[in-house]
């Protein structure tokens, strides 16, 4: 099985930390295929940078997938996921959503924490979008940025467990969600002092993108989901293009 780890951003660093995350959970004889965007933000934050990594995700997942059994999009912002679902014909997860499935499986409420105030914006409408409003207890906000994290994982580690914490006390949360591809190795570092689980998004969707493989679901062929139709695109990667002029 092969299953491609599609980082919308152009930071090498970050597809490297969440290729280590997925190699590690995923089952012996699964390959992860790491690829980075061509272009596009560094770090992706603003709207106006989630737009255009929409667009570099489309783009390198129409030259990277093909080959492939599954395909993961490694960014806080899901960039494009539904999109995805409809250009291919595997089975295509992102990290928020797969954390926050995950987070509703271990309790009834959880608490998702995220890095910048600016993406706990993002993050609300997410949660709301995917349907698990009612779930959510509350959202804490670290105020660093991935490459932070990248830089110095004990400091902004511990503040990420302080503002778990504050979850569990203040919101009586039943899970952690950590938010963002940087959070792969976190859960190692937050357990501890916690009394509740903690999830994040590569390991989950790793392990939900092998069973989805397992279980050979055929791609959609009515509905938002269908294959796309016959289109003429100009200005884009040629392997972009090709995915609907194939149709």
């Amino acid at each position: 099985m092969r299953i491609l780890l599609a980082n919308p951003n152009t930071t090498a660093a970050v597809t490297d930390t969440i290729a280590a995350a997925a190699r590690a959970v995923a089952a012996p004889g699964t390959e992860i295929v790491p690829a980075t965007a061509r272009f596009g933000a560094r770090v992706i934050g603003t709207r106006t940078e989630m737009a255009i990594a929409e667009h570099a995700a489309l783009d390198l997942l129409a030259r990277e997938a093909p080959g492939c059994d599954a395909v993961i999009i490694g960014a806080s912002v899901d960039s494009a996921l539904r999109a995805a679902r409809e250009m291919l014909a595997v089975p295509v997860l992102a990290l928020t959503e797969a954390a926050l499935h995950a987070a509703c499986l271990t309790g009834a409420r959880f608490g998702a924490v995220t890095l910048s105030r600016r993406a706990g914006y993002t993050l609300r409408e997410l949660i709301d979008g995917y349907g698990f409003a009612a779930r959510c207890g509350g959202i804490a906000v670290v105020e660093a940025t991935p490459l932070d994290l990248l830089g110095a994982p004990d400091r902004v580690g511990e503040q990420i467990a302080a503002a778990a914490a504050r979850l569990v006390e203040r919101d009586m949360v039943d899970s952690i969600a950590l938010i963002g591809a940087v959070m792969a190795g976190m859960p190692a570092r937050v357990q501890p002092h916690l009394p509740v689980p903690v999830v994040e998004g590569v390991r989950t969707a790793v392990l939900l993108a092998e069973s989805l493989v397992r279980l050979g679901l055929p791609k959609p062929t009515q509905g938002s989901f269908a294959a796309l139709p016959a289109r003429e695109l100009s200005g884009v990667d040629p392997a972009l293009a090709a995915r609907f002029a194939a149709a």
